[in-house]
């Protein structure tokens, strides 16, 4: 459960903005001539439609379908970011590198020499243009007045004095939110101005609070190299059903079209009754046998009781189902409930 500084910093959070240290992402630049094509042939998302400033969420999956990671896609014109965990991140791109061919294609690590945090809620957009308005320097003059309007995943280059770096918009936990990356010399100033317009800079149980009531899963916690995209519920932002071949498109296909999007588990949300939370690993049961287990979990302030999300088995991912919880030697009792938990709109 929140500490009452941590309850302060959640509600300050939701009405307000904070500040984030994303130094646990890794990011990954793709160039040259065919990066588009040669992306397009492994990810899940239609990267060739990216324009200039445009992106996307999207996965690279085995032949049988599961994920290697997730990631977001940023399109900077001459070049493509891709933001991924950073423990996969080496991994992935010895990956991109054992299928470079004959294709104008270079891929290279930007983790250290391009830092990154978020600005998440209500009021992120306000606190930037406050805070960088002066620093805004490519693109239209409007710009500023226009951020709040940007699309998910919309990007612009920001100009720091003889340096660049990257604006992008998104929303990590339900709220209007953005990153910014820049070279690390730059992020403590662009952090301290950040702060200085109003943005806290929250513990690490609220941010995992926010993003556990927004039911937005995260690789390597909700989902692992043994997840099907259909089972954690993000096929519909990750997943084109238009583009062309990609690595386990046929299982996906199969089981969406033929198989009416049936699989044998789903991640759902789970409404705890008392005080105790969950953990990790927890066996979830339903009349006697066990369905499936805990991902993640915490205390919901907005909802005043914990809250998880789980894996569990299609017979009782309907809304309203009771299950209960193996959890340090005691059963609690949960109900399946609709995502997100929480509209923090």
């Amino acid at each position: 459960m929140l500490s009452p500084d941590q309850i302060r910093q959640y509600t300050n959070i939701r009405r307000g903005a904070a500040l984030i240290d994303r130094h646990h992402r890794g990011r990954i630049f793709v160039r040259g001539g065919d990066r588009k094509s040669f992306l397009q042939a492994l990810l899940t998302n239609d990267v060739l439609a990216l324009g200039p400033g445009a992106g996307c969420y999207a996965a690279m999956l085995t032949p049988l379908g599961r994920m290697v990671t997730d990631m977001r896609v940023f399109e900077l014109g001459d070049a493509t970011l891709l933001e991924v965990p950073r423990a996969v991140k080496d991994a992935f791109i010895a990956l991109l590198e054992q299928v470079i061919f004959s294709e104008d294609v270079q891929v290279g690590d930007l983790t250290d020499p391009l830092g990154c945090v978020s600005v998440q809620g209500p009021m992120a957009a306000a606190v930037i243009e406050h805070a960088l308005g002066d620093r805004l320097r490519n693109g239209p003059a409007a710009l500023l007045d226009e951020l709040s309007n940007w699309p998910a995943y919309h990007n612009q280059r920001i100009g720091l004095d003889d340096e660049m770096g990257v604006l992008a918009r998104v929303d990590e936990f339900g709220m209007p939110g953005f990153l910014i990356l820049a070279p690390p010399n730059r992020l403590p100033a662009l952090a301290a101005a950040i702060a200085a317009a109003g943005a806290i800079v929250p513990d690490a149980e609220v941010v995992e609070t926010l993003r556990i009531e927004s039911g937005t899963p995260a690789f390597l916690v909700d989902m692992t190299d043994d997840t099907i995209p259909l089972e954690a519920g993000i096929e519909a932002q990750a997943i084109s059903s238009t583009k062309g071949c990609y690595p386990g498109q046929e299982v996906i296909v199969r089981i969406r079209d033929r198989g009416q999007g049936r699989i044998v588990r789903r991640l759902v949300g789970l409404a705890i009754d008392g005080d105790a939370e969950p953990s990790r690993g927890d066996t979830l049961q339903a009349n006697g046998k066990d369905v499936g287990h805990v991902t993640s979990a915490a205390y919901s302030p907005a909802l005043g009781r914990p809250i998880a999300l789980g894996y569990v088995h299609r017979d009782h991912i309907a809304p309203g189902s009771r299950l209960t919880v193996a959890h340090a030697g005691a059963t609690l009792s949960a109900t399946v409930t609709a995502l997100p938990f929480v509209a923090h709109g």
